[in-house]
């Protein structure tokens, strides 16, 4: 756990570890990111406004690394702007502060079992690209631009390409655990991806799955 308010990160790893968790904390972004980087931690929970480096800044620095432990970003700021910020620089989960403790716990246990796959430095399918590491979508040779949404909802979709994923597994992973709008939310994106990926192309990578979901084709179509 990376936060400056030594009372609240005490407060937090007692609570914690009476629910099973081991805690290490930090109270730097500077001590945060070398612990997060040797630590081998199942989690990392991960304040925004820190001294020495904001809590944006140790999140992009673990991704170009290749660190792809899980980070709930624990943090008082709420905008809509700051969650994209946190998303589109690689983090899995937002919570606000004041939190729910109970609610907390059950992020954490979500994310510990989501864990943290091996990340190949350039995902295919077909000539569909997608670099994590550098936010780069290709098709044909042909760059494409995306919003921080619109890679994280095509990011998902090709680390499972040829499965079935359902909305409410999309939108765990592409928007967050606690989301409660309108599941349309992704069939909406979706639409935005085909006009980008595919209609300009003239191919299909993107299947509606009638009832179940959708999948991308693992040839890209």
């Amino acid at each position: 756990m990376v936060e400056d308010e030594v009372r609240l990160a005490e407060t937090v790893r007692r609570g914690l570890v009476a629910e099973g968790f081991l805690v290490d904390l930090a109270s730097d972004g500077v001590a945060g990111l070398e612990a997060a980087q040797t630590g081998g931690y199942d989690v990392i929970m991960l304040d925004i406004m820190l001294p020495r480096l904001n809590g944006y800044e140790v999140c992009r620095q673990l991704r170009a690394a290749d660190v792809w432990t899980p980070v709930l970003m624990l943090t008082a700021k709420d905008g809509e702007y700051d969650q994209v910020d946190a998303f589109d620089l690689g983090a899995d989960d937002y919570l606000t502060k004041p939190f729910s403790f109970v609610v907390l716990v059950a992020r954490l246990r979500a994310l510990v079992r989501r864990g943290a796959p091996e990340r190949p430095a350039l995902l295919a399918a077909g000539d569909l690209t997608l670099d994590p590491r550098s936010r780069v979508v290709a098709r044909a040779g042909a760059e494409i631009t995306l919003t921080p949404r619109e890679f994280g909802l095509l990011h998902y979709l090709m680390r499972h390409r040829g499965d079935v994923v359902s909305k409410a597994e999309i939108l765990e992973s592409v928007w967050d655990l606690n989301y409660d709008g309108d599941d349309n939310v992704v069939e909406v994106y979706v639409g935005y991806l085909r006009r980008k990926i595919d209609y300009p192309f003239a191919r299909k990578a993107i299947e509606t799955v009638r009832g179940a979901g959708y999948r991308l084709e693992g040839n890209g179509g």
